[in-house]
């Protein structure tokens, strides 16, 4: 990124924003009432956001984030995913769920596992259909069905309710969790608690050489790339993000531009319609500016976010981090 500014300038400079955030934070509402069911621009690739939009409004317990989380943490979007366990496709049935619940999502004659305009309704009345098997089941009707995607119903009934087995448990916390970065939110944007602790860190590296695949250990010789930097930053307080930065991209809800606030991950592609295709990613102090490793040849620095290529910003959770698969995707910019 072009536009760097003086380190010593700036660290008083990140400092007193550092301060302000905390104090201005408890005057932020931390979000509205009511389920969102619209998609965050770019969250979803574009060639599958109007499949998604649709085919997640299909029955009262589905919204579309919830779908998108889903199909997310099957196969990170890839149509020829296959699994150890044999399921295929973007959505990942094995064929046996699929001879019984795949749809002609299309309508062109045939149902075919491998092509999302299938798949992906097809998840989505699988996800409908568990929804009804569970409907009379106590709790939340939402965290049955998904209960019931991974256990069965039969188990959710017998349980009266989400069964007590750590993976289906998981799988419910991850779900719900996912599902607040992909659903545009419809207040305010919670502030992190461990911004100004990833900022701190940040700040140290200030002028350490960029490294391609540097994630700073000894081997590295303390050398860090974009997503590097910004995954050692939240692991010093407890928040492990995943390697690659379109992944990082899912570790929160998003705020908007006029809502950054210091520790916000921030996000730079050529497709402004694909989180997938991130290739850049900073830590956001303040100002229109972040603290990121840019490239070969420069040191990590400051510069500016306001950019042709500015994708979207992500608040990082702790939940939000620990619901991600760590899809270490082949061609994808650290």
């Amino acid at each position: 990124m072009a536009g760097g500014i003086g380190i010593g300038l700036c660290l008083s400079f990140v400092a007193l924003l550092v301060v302000g955030t905390y104090s201005a934070a408890a005057g932020i509402a931390t979000g509205g009432g009511g389920r969102s069911v619209n998609l965050v621009k770019g969250a979803v690739p574009a060639a599958y956001q109007p499949l998604v939009q649709k085919w997640g409004n299909l029955c009262p317990a589905l919204n579309p984030a919830l779908l998108a989380a889903q199909l997310y943490q099957e196969s990170a979007w890839k149509p020829t995913a296959v699994s150890h366990a044999d399921a295929r496709g973007i959505a990942q049935f094995i064929p046996e769920t699929w001879a019984r619940y795949g749809v002609d999502g299309d309508g062109d004659g045939d149902r075919d596992i491998w092509d999302p305009n299938d798949a992906i309704p097809s998840a989505a009345t699988y996800d409908c259909a568990l929804s009804k098997d569970v409907k009379n089941v106590p709790g939340d009707l939402v965290d049955n069905m998904l209960a019931a995607y991974n256990a069965g119903p039969y188990r959710v009934i017998k349980a009266g309710g989400v069964p007590p087995i750590k993976e289906t448990q998981g799988y419910v916390k991850t779900i719900r969790s996912l599902e607040k970065s992909f659903a545009a939110p419809v207040g305010r944007v919670a502030p992190s608690q461990q911004a100004a602790g990833a900022i701190y860190f940040a700040q140290k590296q200030l002028g350490t050489p960029y490294l391609w695949g540097g994630e700073g250990g000894p081997a590295d010789n303390g050398r860090f790339d974009c997503s590097g930097l910004t995954q050692a930053a939240y692991e010093t307080v407890g928040i492990r993000l995943p390697r690659v930065a379109n992944d990082q991209y899912n570790a929160g809800p998003h705020p908007a531009r006029g809502e950054l606030l210091p520790g916000d991950l921030v996000f730079f592609s050529d497709d402004l319609n694909n989180s997938r295709a991130i290739r850049h990613v900073g830590l956001y102090v303040g100002g229109g500016y972040m603290i990121n490793a840019p490239f070969t040849g420069a040191v990590i620095r400051f510069d500016k976010i306001d950019t042709p290529d500015y994708f979207g910003a992500t608040r990082v959770t702790k939940d939000g981090a620990e619901a991600l698969p760590d899809h270490r995707a082949a061609g994808n910019t650290p």
